[in-house]
């Protein structure tokens, strides 16, 4: 049986979404639609109540803690999160400069691949205008 209450309540995840990243990303969206076929909300809602958390009420601030995200991304090699995390970084107030500094980083603990990774990110960034 399906919530009445369940776009209300997808709204809301989408928000806590907004308020870290500055949108909601695509895997979000096809999450939340699976989660409501599928009668699974309360997940989503508990993963987007955690990560407000870790994110948002993190002794880092929002800026910091986005940037360590985008590293430790980048030293995973997962692309798209990274790109998702750099936008973050960048919605709470973190520079190109910042990220560079992350990428430089990633160079010492994580290698060649983790840099190009993240100074492919800066660049499709200031391509886009970013600044």
């Amino acid at each position: 049986m399906t919530d009445p209450r369940a776009d209300s309540r997808i709204e809301a995840v989408r928000e806590r979404y907004r308020a870290t990243l500055g949108a909601v990303p695509q895997g979000v969206e096809d999450r939340l639609r699976l989660a409501r076929h599928l009668d699974r909300l309360p997940t989503e809602e508990a993963l987007a109540a955690l990560r407000h958390v870790v994110l948002t009420d993190s002794p880092l601030g929002p800026r910091v803690q986005q940037l360590v995200h985008f590293g430790q991304l980048l030293a995973l090699g997962q692309a798209g999160p990274a790109r998702i995390h750099a936008l973050g970084a960048l919605h709470a107030d973190a520079t190109l400069t910042d990220l560079a500094g992350v990428a430089e980083t990633a160079l010492i603990t994580a290698g060649v691949p983790a840099y190009a990774l993240g100074t492919e990110i800066i660049a499709e960034l200031l391509a886009d205008g970013r600044t």
